[in-house]
């Protein structure tokens, strides 16, 4: 399966990362741990939603809408 998520910083809830992996438990773990990236900034993170799907094409395609300026209200009305 691949996996689209948005965490959200616990520190600044009002900060979200979204992204896209095949798995998601460890790449949770390296927005954690990472440091110098844009995610080592606001962490720790939390999984704020995830969807799965069968096929890396659509997961990255799902992820790559979810970054268009209208992606974020999306996920606000219905993930």
């Amino acid at each position: 399966m691949h996996y689209v998520y948005i965490i959200q910083s616990i520190p600044h809830p009002h900060r979200f990362y979204t992204g896209a992996t095949k798995d998601l438990k460890r790449r949770l773990a390296e927005h954690n741990r990472h440091d110098g990236e844009y995610s080592s900034r606001y962490k720790p993170w939390i999984i704020k939603t995830y969807r799965a799907f069968q096929f890396k094409e659509m997961a990255i395609a799902f992820e790559r809408y979810l970054k268009t300026p209208s992606g974020p209200a999306f996920a606000k009305k219905r993930l």
